[in-house]
């Protein structure tokens, strides 16, 4: 999984401690973890195509959450950044082994989708998905501010501040 990832769950959280009132450029979001614009802009973007948040443009344009952080899942997220693919890619390198003269308590390999480590990567990434899609943004902020109740404050005030970098 990318770090893109990672980068546009914080940036979700951070919008909604923003609050709906301000759209926060791709500019002033890259600054606050002083990651790369052009980058964290791609990231972005793939939020707005999965209908995540939303953009303008011009002078008081930027990002603003398109849905709640309750109707926002871990997997949502992953899905707009990485994509619909599963995350293990069976290539069938068993079928290039050595196979020698097949035996009847040998048999030759079965084909690729009866691998059985693929099988096992499937059910293993079946269980992962679900997990993520039964979590929200608003399980994530909940659990930050309970942990770390200032950080909300702290991001929305340097959201609301005029900077340079917007």
């Amino acid at each position: 999984m990318s770090e893109g990832v990672e980068w546009a769950l914080h940036s979700i959280l951070n919008l909604a401690w923003a609050g709906p009132e301000h759209a926060v450029s791709a500019a002033r979001l890259a600054a606050y973890y002083d990651l790369p614009p052009a980058y964290l802009n791609k990231q972005l973007q793939a939020l707005v195509r999965a209908g995540l948040v939303s953009s303008g443009s011009g002078p008081r344009g930027g990002f603003r959450l398109a849905r709640r952080l309750e109707d926002i899942t871990l997997m949502d997220v992953v899905a707009a950044v990485e994509g619909p693919e599963e995350a293990f890619r069976c290539a069938g390198i068993r079928l290039r082994a050595p196979r020698g003269r097949p035996h009847e308590d040998d048999p030759l390999p079965e084909p690729a989708e009866d691998c059985q480590i693929h099988q096992a990567m499937r059910e293993a990434e079946l269980v992962w998905r679900r997990e993520l899609a039964g979590r929200t943004l608003a399980d994530v902020r909940d659990r930050v501010e309970r942990v770390s109740p200032g950080v909300p404050r702290r991001a929305r005030r340097w959201f609301a501040a005029p900077r340079a970098t917007s």
